[in-house]
């Protein structure tokens, strides 16, 4: 074998093996990406849940945050209840998950009134929260719930209705395996009007909005405040629960919207954006990750807030 062959394989092995250590110092940093101090707790909203069959409330989203490296729960609370029963069952979550695993702190993900429920625990544990994120939240109020409880006091359904979704409630949870939680939609209502968010949110500002639709603060109590939300209502016409928030965007009127969360509304903490061309379902990627197929994909922005969490230490 001449010198030069010998050469060339000699770089040609040289240069393989670089490669190769770049490609596994590259897969090393991706993996890294989404590895937070603290675990990330997504957090469901009215009627949802953690998880029936395969199917994650969450869909798709947390084994996108595993594999960049977070540990990530997807907690179990009831589907339909005021904003602090659902806090408190939420805070037992979090003790018996710091218990069995030893966690200081977690960086709380709530979606919807999910968002009111991390709230409550940041309030009342701030010990135990590293960050709150809010997602499509009403926290202000919802203009769909304050129609509902308007059209149900006035036709005199308001008892009728509350045991239709109180069964609902219950339903979902047999199925993601809750049989234990009481159901009391009327208190969960309450929590989502206008006037329950507003004593919702004197009892517990912290990051609240220093002016209309503004931001707030950023940190209170050692603890980062996020918010983002929607402002689209119909995203694909495949989807059947458009259907859904095509009646409840007629609330809102000519205000932006997500169907069922008003756009300021969603604003907690620091903004992070509040017009994402998701509706309130695109916003934890559901139906089955269906959407608008120019808008932003949900799962890219929890993994992107999650290495935004990351940078911070959290």
């Amino acid at each position: 074998m001449s010198t030069a062959i010998k050469a060339w394989r000699r770089l040609a092995a040289t240069t393989c093996i670089a490669l190769a250590a770049l490609a596994a110092a590259s897969a090393a940093q991706a993996d890294d990406y989404t590895r937070t101090a603290y675990p990330i707790v997504l957090v469901h909203g009215f009627l949802g849940f953690d998880q029936i069959g395969p199917v994650n409330m969450f869909y798709g989203i947390p084994s996108a945050l595993a594999s960049g490296g977070a540990t990530v729960y997807v907690t179990q609370e009831p589907g339909a209840q005021s904003a602090a029963v659902r806090g408190e069952a939420l805070l037992a979550n979090l003790k018996a998950l710091k218990a069995t695993h030893g966690h200081a702190k977690f960086n709380l993900i709530g979606h919807s009134m999910g968002g009111l429920d991390v709230r409550y625990v940041a309030a009342v544990a701030p010990e135990l929260v590293a960050s709150v994120t809010t997602v499509g939240t009403p926290h202000q109020g919802s203009a769909v719930a304050d129609g509902i409880e308007a059209g149900t006091t006035a036709t005199g359904t308001t008892t009728l209705v509350s045991n239709v979704v109180n069964a609902l409630a219950t339903f979902l949870g047999i199925l993601s395996g809750d049989t234990t939680s009481t159901q009391d939609s009327l208190a969960a209502l309450k929590s989502l009007t206008s006037s329950g968010a507003a004593t919702f949110n004197a009892t517990f500002p912290a990051g609240a909005p220093t002016s209309s639709c503004g931001s707030g603060a950023a940190s209170v109590n050692g603890v980062r405040y996020y918010s983002v939300g929607g402002s689209a209502v119909v995203t694909n016409v495949f989807d059947p629960a458009d259907a859904l928030m095509v009646v409840g965007s007629v609330f809102f009127g000519s205000t932006d919207n997500d169907g069922l969360v008003g756009r300021c509304s969603s604003h907690w903490g620091t903004v992070l954006k509040d017009n994402y061309g998701w509706n309130h379902l695109d916003e934890i990627n559901h139906t089955f990750g269906l959407r608008n197929v120019f808008a932003a994909d949900p799962v890219a922005f929890y993994r992107a807030q999650a290495n935004r969490l990351k940078a911070a230490g959290l």
